[in-house]
């Protein structure tokens, strides 16, 4: 325990910059394999919005509903009307690299307008992915739009921890394709000491009690999965901004993470 804390302490000096204006929800590492938790902080069992992390099982759902066929096919259009916050990387074409790197929502909107509420909630309901609910802001009828944006699904830290463990390990009820394209086409990383990093940012705004956003404190999430030689560890970091700060807070969750991950794996038994 000892060598745990002194670990935890120096990653989170060396992290201070990144994440100084916001308070960690919770940090969790699980051994792939064994399922044997590694680190564990935090309020894990809280649900809240996936946000753009949501884009992990949305591909896994789009490749085996057969939405998504391969990492460039369908490669899609932005059309005028299409959310286009993200910049000029969202009005480009775009295929299922592109939607992941830039994290487009409107490709994800295209993919639940093509399969429909019910068949997302099955399908999540499958996956075991939070609660399941795609019904969308109470009395909006936007659940296509948004569900996992601040609104109505939710999940919490362990849980996406437990479907990305099942991800790796092939045990998802969906196909071999499903499952092999997914692992491709999410972003990876090659971190200075060896260990290769696959996963995605995701950040929402809590709702105020007028439902407004508040933009003060939102929340930033990087969830994936690290993988050096024959280990395997899948992850979840869930942070909230403290006050409102330039850049993205998932941003901020994953380069953070990055600069804990490897003393926080190196803590834990090989």
């Amino acid at each position: 325990m000892h060598l745990r804390s002194t670990l935890l302490a120096t990653a989170a000096i060396a992290a201070m910059g990144t994440t100084a204006q916001a308070k960690t929800i919770c940090t969790v590492v699980t051994d792939a394999k064994t399922g044997d938790t590694i680190v564990q902080e935090g309020d894990c069992e809280g649900r809240v919005t996936p946000a753009s992390t949501f884009k992990v099982a949305l591909s896994v759902i789009g490749y085996d509903s057969g939405f998504l066929k391969d990492e460039h096919t369908p490669t899609l259009n932005f059309r005028k009307g299409d959310p286009d916050w993200g910049g000029e990387n969202w009005k480009k074409p775009t295929d299922a690299v592109r939607w992941l790197k830039y994290s487009v929502v409107w490709f994800s909107q295209r993919i639940t307008h093509a399969l429909g509420e019910k068949t997302l909630h099955d399908y999540a309901t499958k996956l075991n992915y939070g609660n399941a609910d795609f019904s969308g802001d109470k009395g909006k009828n936007n659940g296509l739009d948004r569900a996992w944006i601040a609104s109505s699904l939710k999940i919490s830290p362990l849980e996406q921890v437990a479907f990305l463990r099942k991800l790796v390990n092939r045990q998802l009820p969906v196909s071999a394709h499903a499952t092999d394209m997914t692992l491709n086409v999410v972003e990876k990383t090659e971190l200075p000491d060896g260990w290769s990093v696959q996963g995605k940012t995701g950040m929402a705004y809590p709702r105020l009690p007028d439902y407004t956003f508040d933009e003060e404190h939102p929340w930033g999430w990087f969830v994936g999965w690290a993988t050096k030689g024959d280990r395997t560890v899948v992850f979840a970091r869930l942070i909230q901004d403290d006050k409102k700060t330039e850049g993205t807070a998932g941003v901020r969750a994953r380069d953070a993470l990055f600069a804990e991950l490897p003393s926080l794996i190196a803590g834990s038994s090989k």
